[in-house]
């Protein structure tokens, strides 16, 4: 147990929905909150590593304007008009919302978004692809290379590494496609370069490809088996205390059931997606608990031995040891844990592939609002 108190953020995959995490990380800088750790899978750990290995002094200037270049890049920014909340009855403000996501989705499945992933079937791919014109053969369709070279002009890699002096320590976790066993990569321990970003973000069911990081290790997104690093955190760093800022991009409660198939398969996905961490926070506090438990036997223990036995004597050295190792090796406390949660005013399944302006730009901003509220709520308490 530590008197150091790590300031922790985490954020989830999400597509698109990762802008919301922006305008988070953007509230907490202009508030002079200090990160110490930073983790996040897919989407979110692109994010997190332009944060930690940001090439600029003000890391949130660098991810916004990350954020806004995507948006730029998407080839189906649509001019939808903008109908007056005071005229326009909620259902119909519903459907313009859930067409303009979908349409913007089908767009990016067809023609990509040159700042984020090219499809394999575009003709500059025949060259290079010796399997172009062999569907059958095929185990991706979108190449998302071009979302690390976007990142690549914020990122500078030589802090991602062990005395890289990174703005936070970074975590990203991926999968291993062969075993299903989570990939850690840590910039305290090992240097991050593109290929962890890919691997990272490589998630299948957008048809993106898996990552060869070391010889035969084959990575895909880490959300397929969390979406929430936060266990990853303790893991990594289990003696010092922590002050947790977790962001939301599912929602974890909505106030009613869904309406229709579509919003049925929004709320499952969100479901999958929301984070499941719990558990690791009560198993944390636990061990907590018996720490200190067992700190208190421990002293009293050793105020009180007077044995002059030579075997108990080496018995209670043994104790002495494996005590040292529990809590040199455990009990990090969670001093806080803000949720930071993304409101869905109007839930759309295909709202994590809308890469456009308009709602780029108004997650940011949610993301802002939402994380001073809550900032203000903690001083207030």
């Amino acid at each position: 147990m530590s008197n150091t108190i790590e300031n922790v953020l985490i954020l989830q995959g999400g597509g698109s929905l990762g802008a919301f995490g922006c305008g988070v990380f953007k509230a907490l800088a202009n508030n002079n909150i200090k990160i110490d750790i930073i983790a996040g899978t897919s989407m979110g750990g692109l994010k997190a590593s332009i944060i930690a290995g940001g090439r600029e002094d003000h890391p949130e200037k660098a991810l916004e304007q990350f954020w806004l270049e995507l948006a730029e890049g998407n080839s189906t920014n649509l001019n939808f008009p903008d109908y007056p909340t005071s005229t326009v009855d909620s259902s119909t403000l519903t459907r313009i919302s859930q067409a303009k996501s979908t349409m913007s989705f089908y767009g990016s499945a067809l023609h990509g978004n040159k700042k984020v992933f090219a499809p394999r079937w575009r003709p500059e791919h025949f060259f290079t692809d010796s399997h172009y014109f062999i569907p059958e053969k095929w185990t991706y369709l979108y190449d998302h290379s071009p979302l690390v070279k976007t990142a690549e002009k914020y990122i500078d890699y030589n802090k991602l590494q062990p005395n890289g002096n990174p703005n936070a320590r970074l975590i990203i976790t991926a999968v291993n496609v062969l075993t299903a066993e989570p990939l850690i990569f840590d910039s305290a321990k090992q240097q991050i370069t593109s290929k962890h970003i890919l691997a990272t973000t490589g998630y299948p069911t957008y048809y993106f490809p898996w990552v060869e990081v070391e010889k035969g290790i084959y990575a895909w997104d880490g959300s397929l088996l969390s979406n929430t690093p936060l266990r990853e955190v303790i893991d990594a760093s289990p003696v010092k205390d922590k002050r947790i800022y977790l962001v939301e991009n599912y929602p974890k409660n909505i106030d009613k059931l869904p309406d229709n198939l579509q919003e049925g398969q929004h709320r499952a996905r969100d479901i999958m997606f929301s984070d499941k961490t719990l558990h690791n926070i009560q198993m944390s506090k636990t061990i907590t608990y018996y720490l200190r438990l067992i700190d208190d036997l421990y002293k009293m223990l050793e105020d009180h031995f007077g044995s002059e036995k030579k075997e108990d004597k080496a018995k209670f050295e043994k104790i002495r040891a494996r005590y040292k190792k529990v809590s040199e090796e455990h009990g990090a406390e969670i001093k806080g844990l803000h949720y930071i949660t993304r409101t869905e005013h109007i839930p759309s399944l295909y709202e994590n592939a809308d890469f456009s302006l308009p709602t780029i730009k108004n997650s940011i901003k949610d993301g802002e609002i939402k994380t001073n509220q809550i900032l203000k709520d903690i001083e207030m308490s």
